[in-house]
């Protein structure tokens, strides 16, 4: 049986929420790992842009945003309810985290390429977010209450690639929320699950 294919890059956090949805959601793909200096022409002829991930599914229907993805799998089954919190409210938490959060994210990773204002400034324009963020784990297990849901995933490992940039700052920093919430994810067995290594694929 043809299964879907799901072009995906393993450290890629968009790539990351995809794969853990379709994980959750239990619908087998065929993962094909790329190499961001060589990409499968498969991948491009279905997918111009270039970026990952790409799900393309058997009846030829490309999805290649990583909400998308997460949104087919989970209608499909969603046996732990991430889709049943207010879709508006989590739709502002996923908008802030991959809209002005996102590029201060690349600004503090990348000093060197944005040379217009020191580390410490980027890092501080991340940190509007992380105070929401600290704000409202300090009331509640997740982001949108008692239960998880699709924002936590969709967020959280853009907050791992925060606190890798200078882990020793994280430790130290206010964000003793954040910090608890981003362990218990990244130690899940979940996320072990979907950050096995595959094969570079070759096309």
């Amino acid at each position: 049986m043809q299964l879907p294919i799901l072009y995906s890059y393993r450290r890629c956090p968009y790539a990351m929420r995809a794969r853990m949805a379709l994980h959750v959601s239990n619908i087998q793909v065929e993962i094909r790992e790329i190499s961001l200096r060589d990409k499968p022409t498969h991948m491009l002829q279905m997918s111009p842009k270039g970026t990952v991930p790409v799900l393309v599914l058997e009846n030829g229907l490309v999805l290649e945003q990583s909400l998308d993805i997460m949104m087919w799998a989970l209608q499909q089954h969603d046996p732990e309810g991430w889709l049943h919190a207010n879709h508006e409210q989590t739709m502002q938490w996923i908008t802030s985290n991959d809209g002005d959060f996102k590029q201060a994210l690349d600004h503090y990773k990348y000093p060197e390429r944005f040379l217009e204002q020191p580390q410490a400034v980027y890092r501080a324009q991340c940190e509007i977010f992380l105070q929401t963020l600290e704000s409202a784990l300090q009331a509640q297990p997740y982001l949108m209450g008692q239960q998880v849901s699709i924002a936590d995933i969709a967020i959280f490992p853009f907050i791992r690639q925060f606190a890798a940039v200078d882990a020793a700052w994280f430790s130290q920093s206010p964000y003793v929320a954040v910090a608890q919430w981003l362990s218990a994810w990244v130690e899940s067995t979940l996320f072990v699950s979907i950050m096995q290594k595959h094969p570079v694929y070759q096309s």
